[in-house]
């Protein structure tokens, strides 16, 4: 699991900008979702190319927020990503990102019947959980996937991200969903990617200008008042 602690100069420069060190100081229970990104097998097991063992070492945190949560009445929306063979010509930018070998994998993995896209099996997913697919690394941007009608439908403004990676579609999901006026923030130690550099530049960067940053710890704590 990644070792992050927020800066003391970042905590003292949002405190002085909005009153508190935490934008998401209390939750409205039923008003609240845990958006878990991409806990896909091709993000988190070998040999797919993209695995990260870090992503591994949340799964316990992922599964106690999840379970706190729904204790207070609010939903687990578990994403995944799907990459449609029509995105290799819509989507043309990111496949000239990577080799041909590599770019035919990551297609081929994350094709809905490939086991690549399936949630990893130690995910605690219940009955009543929403999943939603998503096609970009946001799962906001226009023709990505249908998350704002699940919010909406369900009543949902407070959006509490975990998943990986951290500085991909984390990051991504996480500051559009607060540009849409969703309530947001990243949980430091149920995200993942591929080094604690990495992490931590996200972390950080989301606190100062887009939204909250807790500890597992912290959030299960606030969703208990």
């Amino acid at each position: 699991m990644h070792q992050f602690e927020m800066p003391q100069e970042y905590v003292k420069r949002v405190t002085a900008r909005q009153g508190r060190a935490h934008a998401c100081e209390t939750f409205d229970g039923p008003k609240t979702a845990l958006v878990v990104v991409d806990m896909q097998n091709y993000f988190m097991v070998e040999p797919y190319q993209s695995a990260t063992a870090q992503a591994i070492e949340i799964v316990p945190n992922v599964n106690r927020l999840a379970e706190a949560v729904r204790k207070v009445g609010g939903k687990v929306i578990w994403i995944q990503n799907l990459a449609p063979w029509e995105s290799e010509q819509s989507w043309s930018v990111c496949k000239s990102m990577f080799l041909p070998a590599k770019a035919k994998a990551r297609w081929e993995s994350m094709q809905a019947d490939n086991n690549g896209f399936r949630l990893y099996p130690k995910l605690d997913v219940r009955e009543g959980d929403e999943h939603v697919v998503k096609r970009r690394y946001s799962a906001f941007i226009q023709g990505s996937s249908n998350i704002e009608n699940v919010l909406k439908d369900n009543r949902l403004d407070t959006l509490i991200v975990t998943g990986t990676a951290t500085n991909v579609c984390c990051e991504s999901t996480a500051r559009d969903a607060m540009m849409l006026n969703y309530r947001t923030m990243l949980v430091s130690d149920a995200c993942a990617t591929a080094s604690d550099q990495e992490h931590a530049a996200t972390m950080g960067n989301f606190y100062l200008y887009f939204g909250d940053v807790q500890t597992t710890e912290e959030v299960i704590g606030r969703l208990k008042r």
